[in-house]
Parts: C-alpha cells; structure tokens; sequence
C-alpha cells in the first residue's frame, strides 16, 4: 500500500456562490486525475449532490461521490465526516485527489481540525482551501457588517467587530482559511464591481490571498488542484470567529422544504420567488419542480432574487414531485408566508 498521503481540497464558500458548478467543472476536466467527492448541504433535501452525480464517469464513478445532508460537516464530523472520508480512502482504487464540498453556512476551520485525528492526519493532506465568493454580492456590501446593527458603531477600539451579522461572520470565516478565492459571476459584477469585491476581501483576508475571476465554473484543474499547502500545518495562520469555542451551531439560520405542485409556468414561478427573496430577505433557494407537459425535471436556483431555472434531466421512474429547499435568517424563515408565496 502506498504511504504517500491524498491530497484534500476543501471548497468553501456563501450559499449559491457557485461551488457546485465549481465542481462538476473540476468532475468533467480532472486532468488526468482519479476523483472522490464528499458533498454536504444545509437541510434534508440533496441538490447539489445530485447535481454532482450527473457527472460521474470513469474518473469519478458514483460510488467516489458521498453526500452528507441535514447538517454543516463542520457540526458533524465524529457522526459522519469521518466515516465518509475512510470509506473513500477504502476504495480500490483509491482515488488521487478528494474535493470537500462544504454547506455555504459551514465554518471550513473546524474542518481543517478533523484532519489532526491521527488516522486522518497520517493517509491525507489538506492540499488547499478554495473559496468561491459571489463578484456581485461582494460588491454590493451583502456581507460586510451592517453599521446600524446594535453595537456596530465604530468605537475606534476594534469593539465594533464583536457585532458582525450572521452572514458577514461565515463569510469572514471562510476568507480566512482560503488558499485561494475564486470571484465568481464576474459577468454580473463587471470591471467596478469585480475591483471592489477585491478590495472588500483583502481588507477582510489575514493575510495576501490570490483571487482569480470565475465565469460558470470554468478554470483549469492545475490551478486549483495541486496547490500543496498542507492546511493543518498552519491553523493559526486562519482565525475565525469562534476560535476558543467548544462547538459551533447555526442557530442564526434555518431552513425548511417546500412541496410544490406541477407548474403551469416556469417563468411565473422565478417571478414569485423573486418577490418573496426580495420580501423576506431569503438567502437561497433551489430544488427540482415539476412543468405540466414536460418529461424532464425544472431545475430552480436562487440567490436572494437572482433566480434562475433551466430544464436537467428526466424524471424517470421517480415521482414527479416539486420540492425547493429554502434557507434564511431564523428571523425571516415563516413556513405559511412561505408556502403561500409559492403556492
């Protein structure tokens, strides 16, 4: 058996970033390498997962693809991260590169941690973290600290940064264990908007970070696979917010499945979520939604109120059934208000 250690490559990342088209990307042009995917998603219903298995092949068959639902892999890695990765590693062949797709609300520290159990620490290097960070909503401040936040105000004393929102401080967190941040949508930021997330995620990195735009996806396996950083060497060069903590919980968001009937109209319903993103303040949106006439599946994803749908695959022999899975706020998350905006 061979002693040297597999490489690990942790992509994180906010919610709807673009991690999963990251990887499906990485999936289909792996460089002559043979792939494992561990994938974990916030709440019961698996997408991204699926979306993943899409792409199996001879590199990376769909036994090499496990995913973890109902929980950030950062809350449950005695549970069930552990188990996972000594299954792929009990592959045979064992694959040459393992690729961690994290919750968008996962905290990538406590991740990087786990890799210190001496079973893992001897078989597998973490050989980079790559975060994927939305241009646009960089640009547009969704996750700086809000100064009317109670407590926010600039004290001159650095008190101000006990106060972050929710999603500045995830968001904090995973540009200080990244290797590498990719910007992706730059089509939607454009040049402005791409120079100011820049600027927004140096001024939050601890230290030099290279940034690279990220159009669909697309970009060279070399670059993002093989960066031999061996992250659990260096873990107090990533702070986090909750550095000294005993455990870590999502209780600022929450999440519940919608079950839809079939849809007349694919464009009304991008139109509803819309409203009700904009409304509500909801965060992510996604799942599969049955068209009446048509034999393949609706795929859905928003981002706040960026919506959009395209048909992926055929429903088959599974039940032609409409669910989307809907994250928020803890605050902003009201089942009926929900249900009836897109019902």
């Amino acid at each position: 058996m061979s002693l040297e250690k597999t490489p690990v490559t942790i992509v994180t990342g906010f919610l709807g970033a673009g991690k999963t088209t990251l990887i499906r990307h990485l999936l289909q042009h792996p460089g002559g390498r043979r792939l494992a995917v561990l994938v974990n998603e916030f709440g019961d219903v698996g997408v991204d997962g699926d979306l993943i298995r899409d792409c199996a092949d001879a590199n990376c068959p769909e036994a090499n693809i496990v995913e973890l639902t109902n929980g950030c892999i950062c809350c449950t890695v005695a549970d069930e991260f552990i188990p996972s990765i000594q299954r792929l590693m009990a592959m045979d062949p064992r694959p040459d590169h393992i690729v961690i797709e994290t919750s968008g609300l996962a905290l990538p520290k406590p991740l990087l941690k786990t890799f210190d159990w001496p079973d893992l620490r001897s078989r597998i290097t973490i050989d980079g973290v790559i975060a994927v960070a939305d241009a646009e909503a960089v640009a547009a401040g969704r996750f700086a600290p809000d100064p009317a936040r109670p407590g926010n105000a600039d004290t001159g004393d650095g008190a101000d940064a006990d106060h972050e929102t929710p999603l500045s401080e995830v968001f904090e967190d995973q540009i200080a264990c990244a290797d590498l941040v990719l910007l992706s949508k730059p089509d939607l930021a454009g040049p402005d908007g791409l120079a100011r997330a820049r600027a927004a995620i140096e001024a939050e990195a601890p230290r030099p970070l290279p940034m690279l735009p990220l159009a669909e996806g697309v970009i060279d396996a070399r670059v993002v696979l093989g960066l031999g950083a061996a992250a659990e060497d260096g873990l107090d060069a990533r702070p986090s917010h909750h550095d000294g903590a005993e455990d870590h919980d999502h209780d600022d968001f929450d999440t519940i499945v919608v079950d839809l009937p079939e849809q007349a109209d694919p464009d009304a319903l991008a139109d509803r979520i819309q409203a009700l993103a904009s409304r509500r303040n909801i965060l992510r949106v996604k799942g599969h939604v049955a068209v009446s006439g048509k034999p393949l599946r609706l795929l859905v994803q928003a981002v706040g109120p960026r919506v959009r749908h395209q048909f992926d695959r055929p429903w088959g022999d599974r039940p032609r059934r409409g669910r989307l899975v809907v994250i928020a706020e803890k605050g902003d998350i009201d089942r009926a208000a929900i249900e009836a905006a897109l019902s």
